[in-house]
C-alpha cells in the first residue's frame, strides 16, 4: 500500500505502538516503524519496561489503532478506556493476550501474523530436541566448570544422548509449523508419526490417534494453539501414558502442559528429557521446580527470534493495520465476525 497518512473524523489517524523496537533498529540499520509513522499519527512506548495494565489503559485514550506485542494484555477493561480504538494489530501468531469477544462487541478489527514465523519456529523445534537428546547445555557447562579433565577426556558412557535416526517423532499438531518439522524430521531419519484436531493428512506422517502418537513416540513435539480445549492437554495422565524414557517439545503455548506434572514425570525417571521455549507463566519464576533439573533445556520463548523473521512480523503488522485504516479487509483478522456487526 502507498496511499496515506490515513484520516479519522478530519484528521490525521492516532496510533500507539506499544514497542518503540530500538533493539530491532540498531541491529537492522533503519526503523521498523518508519512506514507508520509515515500515515499515522504514530506515538509510542519508549521505556525499555513494558506498559503495565495501567500505562496501556492512559496510553490509549483517544487513539484509533493499537500495535502490539504478545505480552500486552488487552483484556474489555482496557477497551473500554480506549472508546474509539478501531484496530488491534498484535505482532504476533497468538491472540490469547487479547479479549476477542469484547472486541468484536465493541467493532475493534485485531489481526495477527501468521504464516511470518513457521520455518523459524520449526527451527527451533529441531534446535530443543536436538539439544536435549544430546544433552549439548549440560556438556557445555561441565566444560565451562572445568570438569573436562585429562582424567575424564573421554569416557565410554559419558553424556551419552539418543538417536534421531530410527528413532519416532510424534507431532501433537499438523498446522504449518508442525508440517514444517516433520520435513526437518524426515530429512533426519526419523519416523514421523501425527495428530491433529483436524484429521489433516500431511506427506510423510503417519496419521495416528493421540494415544498412539503419546504412546510410541521417542519424542513429541507439540504445535496447537492455545484453547479451551487444548490447555492442559499434557496432564499428569497423558504424560503418564507416553512411552517411558521419551522426551517433550513445546514451542507452541506453555498452557498447553501441566507443568508440575511433567515435573514429576522427569523426576521420577518417566521422561528422560523437556525442551521448552513457553511457559504458562511467563517470564518463569526464578523459584520454579524446572530449573533444578538438568535434564530440561529452557528457553525465552524465542521461537521467532531471528533478525529476518521479526521484522516481517512488524511489516505484517503494520499491513495489517494499514488496510483495516483503509476499511480494507486486513491479511489476516483473528476475529472475522467483527465484520458482520
Amino acid at each position: 500500500m502507498t496511499q496515506g497518512p490515513y484520516r479519522v473524523d478530519g484528521r490525521t489517524a492516532r496510533v500507539w505502538a506499544s514497542d518503540a523496537m530500538a533493539g530491532l533498529a540498531r541491529r537492522l540499520g533503519r526503523d521498523p516503524l518508519q512506514r507508520l509513522r509515515s500515515i499515522t499519527d504514530c506515538s509510542v512506548w519508549d521505556s525499555t519496561r513494558r506498559p503495565d495494565r495501567e500505562a496501556l489503559r492512559a496510553a490509549l485514550v483517544g487513539q484509533d489503532a493499537l500495535l502490539c506485542v504478545l505480552t500486552d494484555q488487552i483484556d474489555a477493561a482496557v477497551m473500554e478506556t480506549a472508546r474509539g480504538l478501531r484496530v488491534i494489530s498484535s505482532i504476533s501468531v497468538g491472540v490469547d493476550h487479547i479479549d476477542l469477544d469484547a472486541a468484536t462487541q465493541r467493532g475493534i478489527i485485531v489481526t495477527n501474523t501468521p504464516g511470518v514465523l513457521v520455518e523459524t519456529t520449526a527451527e527451533l523445534a529441531i534446535a530443543l530436541l536436538l539439544t536435549v537428546t544430546r544433552r549439548v547445555v549440560e556438556a557445555d557447562a561441565d566444560v565451562r566448570r572445568g570438569h573436562w579433565t585429562p582424567e575424564a577426556r573421554w569416557q565410554i558412557d559419558g553424556y551419552l544422548g539418543k538417536d534421531l535416526a530410527g528413532s519416532t517423532l510424534g507431532l501433537v499438531g499438523l498446522g504449518a509449523i508442525g508440517q514444517a518439522v516433520a520435513a526437518r524430521a524426515q530429512a533426519f531419519g526419523l519416523r514421523v508419526l501425527g495428530w491433529s484436531r483436524s484429521g489433516r493428512k500431511v506427506p510423510g506422517v503417519e496419521r495416528v490417534s493421540l494415544d498412539r502418537v503419546l504412546a510410541e513416540a521417542d519424542f513429541v513435539s507439540l504445535h496447537l494453539a492455545s484453547t479451551d480445549e487444548t490447555r492442559g492437554l499434557m496432564d499428569a495422565s497423558a504424560l503418564q501414558s507416553m512411552k517411558p524414557g521419551a522426551i517433550l517439545i513445546n514451542t507452541a503455548r506453555g498452557d498447553l502442559v501441566d507443568e508440575l506434572a511433567l515435573v514429576d514425570a522427569l523426576s521420577a525417571g518417566h521422561l528422560s528429557g523437556a525442551g521448552l521455549d513457553v511457559f504458562a507463566q511467563e517470564p518463569l519464576s526464578q523459584g520454579h521446580p524446572l530449573l533444578t533439573l538438568p535434564s530440561v533445556v529452557l528457553t525465552p520463548h524465542i521461537g521467532s527470534a531471528t533478525e529476518g523473521t521479526r521484522i516481517r512480523m512488524v511489516d505484517l503488522a503494520v499491513a495489517n493495520l494499514e488496510a483495516a485504516l483503509s476499511g480494507q479487509n486486513p491479511l489476516h483478522c483473528a476475529n472475522p465476525d467483527v465484520f458482520s456487526r
